[in-house]
């Protein structure tokens, strides 16, 4: 089980690879697997928006989570997207993700429906309390159309095994505010959910990133990250500039598959997205290449 103190670092929303029925591919998903953690990330997350939680049954959602646990084999903490609209199959994924070894789970606000601020308050404390594993809390407003407001978060942060939050939002007022108001909490830490954000979120006291481009480029995400924490404000900040193409590459396709179709295109084979998403078109896939090539990712 995971401590707050190890709440830190880059943790990739890894993609999950499918066969051709769009099950999950397990020999996809253990290449992924090691390919980030060779990369040197400090967690794996599994069921978040890239990988595409939204479209697997509870079966293949729990032969996900089993064979991560069982892959990662304790190298790095592994946090499951726990996540769904109603709080009694939050709850029922929350169990599953406990029984199978995990040491987090990532709670994202329910989507479609519009809770207000006690009904979401009401939802996320029946969550935690449901399971002894930390919760980390996601905040994504442009995808669920729900916020969790400052003063929301204020309280959640007071429940004791919710541990943090990442914020997916372009407010970046919203993430200082995140910070301000738990910075005396030593039991509660912020993430930035937005790779272009990552440097930022580090300066004003986050505790690290929850990035979907670290699938695809992991060491340059990191380096982010421990060189910031090394001091080396100036190679912080200049990986955090190089990996801005990466992140723009989101704008080639559909969420998420760029960064599926980038991982293909590095060669891990892992097969394609769930539809009615699809493959970027030839166009953009060179695109994309020419922005992994700038990287030097393909001469790998």
């Amino acid at each position: 089980m995971l401590k707050v103190e190890d709440l830190k670092g880059v943790i990739p929303p890894i993609v999950t690879p499918v066969d051709d029925e769009e099950n999950v591919d397990e020999q996809g998903l253990k290449k992924v697997i090691d390919y980030v953690i060779s990369g040197g990330v400090h967690g794996v997350f599994v069921l978040g928006s890239n990988g595409e939680f939204y479209a697997f049954d509870y079966e293949n959602k729990k032969r996900a989570v089993e064979i991560t646990v069982r892959h990662v084999n304790k190298r790095v903490p592994v946090y499951v997207g726990a996540s769904a609209i109603t709080t009694k199959e939050c709850i029922k994924l929350a169990k599953m993700a406990e029984e199978a070894g995990a040491d987090a789970v990532t709670v994202l606000t329910p989507m479609f429906i519009k809770p207000n601020e006690k009904e979401m308050y009401n939802h996320f404390e029946a969550i935690a309390k449901s399971t002894s594993l930390p919760v980390i809390l996601y905040n994504n407003p442009d995808k669920t159309t729900n916020n969790i407001s400052v003063s929301l978060l204020e309280k959640l942060s007071k429940i004791e095994n919710i541990i943090g939050i990442k914020n997916t939002s372009f407010d970046f007022a919203q993430t200082v505010e995140y910070i301000r108001v738990t910075r005396d909490n030593k039991n509660f830490k912020v993430l930035s959910g937005s790779d272009y954000l990552i440097y930022a979120t580090l300066a004003y006291g986050g505790a690290g990133c929850v990035a979907g481009t670290a699938n695809v480029a992991p060491r340059l995400v990191v380096d982010i990250y421990e060189k910031y924490m090394a001091g080396d404000y100036k190679g912080a900040i200049d990986a955090q500039y190089k990996l801005i193409p990466l992140r723009n590459a989101y704008n080639y396709g559909s969420f998420p598959v760029p960064m599926k179709d980038c991982l293909n295109i590095l060669g891990l084979e892992i097969g394609h997205p769930v539809k009615p998403i699809d493959h970027c078109s030839e166009e953009k896939l060179q695109a994309i290449k020419k922005v992994l090539d700038d990287l030097g990712l393909t001469n790998m």
